[in-house]
């Protein structure tokens, strides 16, 4: 059955998840919308769509409203706090027009989310989740980073949140080959909002972005630079810590080293293909949410060209 589906973003983001839903089926059409020249609300370029990808700079909770008030399903890949929060508060309204409202759906909180969610199979009970960042998109990802450097970081931690200044709580990640290892710093991300919502029962929730001596001098400056127009490989590391089923204490990570990019796009990617299956339920649908197949999703992730990594110990050849 062939399926129509809208993209409001062109950029880096944006093209590589035109590029792969294109390619995925032969019947499937895939356009651009650019906001700032239509109305979401009331054209008709989109009476036809199965779902719409936010792939734009910028808060997405306006347009999230005017698309889901016509009963179309959407995945967002906004990672901006605030923006984040308005969005989790429309499940009633997406209940209401029975479609899905896909939150956060780039590298993190989208894919971190549901490597969680993949590496808690291997627990009897889960106390710590920590997830590390490296590397930018395009523009407008770097912006939002150095924006995140400046702001109040949130995390989750012996069952109440706390703020604290971002760029302080240094730790040293170490991140799938080839990118290494970086010292990262608390971040003003949604990652630990959308997770507690995920895993409530997780007592500790943190996240922290890779930043050098300059990124947190200039955090809270104007960039001095032009951000580039795409930046190296970058990584995602999540790691998570509890009880395996005999009681022993337990750490697992998992990861990734791509193109962030490439990841975000993939993550986009492989929930919509999960929501013209008809796998996701209506409402607000979380990354890692328990009530959606991760593996599957997974799945489609590494098939739209994200290799998935886990720490063994175990040197390769």
């Amino acid at each position: 059955m062939s399926s129509l589906v809208a993209i409001v973003g062109a950029g880096v983001v944006g093209r590589r998840v035109q590029k792969r839903l294109s390619l995925s089926r032969d019947d499937r059409r895939v356009i651009f919308v650019d906001p700032r020249v239509v109305d979401l609300a009331t054209t008709h370029r989109l009476d036809d769509v199965d779902a719409v990808v936010l792939a734009h700079p910028g808060p997405h909770h306006a347009a999230v409203v005017a698309l889901v008030d016509r009963a179309i399903h959407v995945v967002s890949i906004g990672d901006h706090v605030d923006d984040v929060a308005a969005m989790l508060e429309e499940s009633e309204r997406a209940e209401h027009h029975d479609v899905s409202l896909v939150v956060g759906a780039g590298m993190a909180p989208g894919l971190a989310g549901l490597i969680a969610r993949h590496l808690a199979g291997a627990f009897s009970s889960v106390d710590e989740i920590h997830v590390a960042l490296h590397g930018t998109a395009g523009p407008a990802c770097a912006r939002q980073h150095h924006r995140a450097l400046s702001g109040a970081a949130v995390a989750f931690d012996d069952g109440a949140f706390t703020t604290v200044r971002a760029g302080t709580g240094r730790e040293l990640a170490w991140f799938p080959e080839p990118v290494g290892a970086y010292d990262c710093y608390r971040a003003e991300l949604p990652f630990p909002v959308v997770m507690h919502r995920t895993f409530p029962e997780v007592g500790r929730i943190t996240a922290r972005v890779s930043a050098n001596r300059r990124d947190r001098f200039t955090s809270r400056l104007p960039m001095l630079t032009p951000p580039h127009q795409e930046g190296g490989v970058g990584a995602c590391r999540v790691e998570l810590r509890g009880a395996d089923r005999s009681g022993a204490r337990l750490s697992v990570i998992g990861g990734i080293a791509e193109m962030v990019g490439t990841a975000a796009a993939a993550t986009a990617c492989a929930y919509v293909e999960a929501l013209l299956r008809g796998d996701l339920p209506e409402g607000v649908v979380l990354p890692g949410d328990v009530a959606v197949d991760a593996t599957s999703l997974l799945r489609d992730v590494e098939r739209f060209g994200v290799r998935l990594q886990e720490f063994t110990g175990v040197p390769n050849d």
